[in-house]
């Protein structure tokens, strides 16, 4: 049983292994396209990462139409600026960052609350317990049962908050990646991460409270 359990676990490591060397030779080959403004590439890269991004976008603006215009603005920076991206990061943190500092820019302009404050600090970094009683907003999230009612709750968020989780549960990026990209704390990230949480479950109820009775949720 014991060399078993071993062998599956050397399996594991392998495999892991062999999925970030993939990763990384991926992120050269697209750091070397990207330097000699490789069109087929960028094609490529929109087909892959265009429903993300936008999706990334709607959640940090609120509006289609900004969200739309900064899509294209995007793909532009990356197609100017390629030559800064050297692959050792995942090119989906490096295009996101570009996407949030386009948001940042135009909230500045506007002078509208947004983002500008992710970077600025001031926020309560203290410790934040979650109530064990009942499911956790974790297990209520990740459950997914209705991907329309949580986006909708994630609209209502505080922006910090917001962001923080379409990142980990949509993107799949991790703690650490996510404070490289806003550049934050870790401690704030994780921060963010549980207020955020902590904060779905009211408004999920709120949503729920307001359909009509009997109505099933779409």
């Amino acid at each position: 049983m014991q060399m078993s359990v071993n062998k599956d676990m050397s399996g594991m490591a392998i495999s892991l292994a062999g999925s970030l060397a993939h990763q990384e030779s991926e992120n050269v080959v697209i750091a070397q396209g990207l330097k000699r403004q490789d069109p087929e590439l960028l094609d490529h890269l929109i087909e892959v990462y265009q429903h993300r991004l936008m999706r990334y976008l709607l959640f940090l603006t609120g509006k289609r139409e900004v969200a739309e215009d900064l899509f294209q603005e995007t793909w532009m920076r990356v197609l100017l600026r390629g030559a800064q991206y050297n692959g050792k990061a995942r090119f989906d943190t490096w295009l996101y960052t570009i996407a949030r500092n386009l948001v940042i820019d135009l909230s500045r302009k506007r002078t509208m609350a947004s983002l500008d404050e992710m970077s600025e600090g001031g926020e309560d970094d203290r410790p934040f317990e979650i109530p064990t009683t009942g499911p956790s907003p974790l297990e209520q999230f990740q459950s997914r049962e209705n991907s329309a009612e949580v986006g909708e709750v994630l609209l209502r968020l505080e922006p910090t908050y917001r962001e923080v989780l379409v990142l980990r549960f949509y993107e799949e990026l991790s703690l650490e990646e996510i404070a490289g990209m806003t550049k934050a704390p870790l401690s704030t990230v994780k921060s963010r991460l549980y207020r955020g949480l902590a904060a779905l479950k009211p408004e999920m109820e709120q949503i729920r409270a307001s359909r009509p009775v009997g109505e099933a949720a779409v």
